[in-house]
């Protein structure tokens, strides 16, 4: 788990990056950088949380 925090973490200091990139150069591939990282930060992490309630949801005999 802390290593999902850590890359939560990294992830938003890279998007804000490359918002405040795109902010002091106005060269908008930073901003499309930000964008499409952020789409799959979002994705992963529905993926991550979807596995984590299936987990909880269908309990597995061992």
């Amino acid at each position: 788990m802390w290593l999902m925090r850590l890359l939560g973490v990294l992830t938003l200091l890279t998007v804000g990056g490359g918002v405040a990139a795109y902010v002091l150069t106005r060269n908008p591939k930073y901003l499309v950088f930000s964008w499409r990282l952020f789409r799959y930060a979002i994705l992963v992490a529905l993926l991550f949380f979807a596995l984590l309630i299936l987990e909880r949801v269908a309990v597995i005999p061992v």
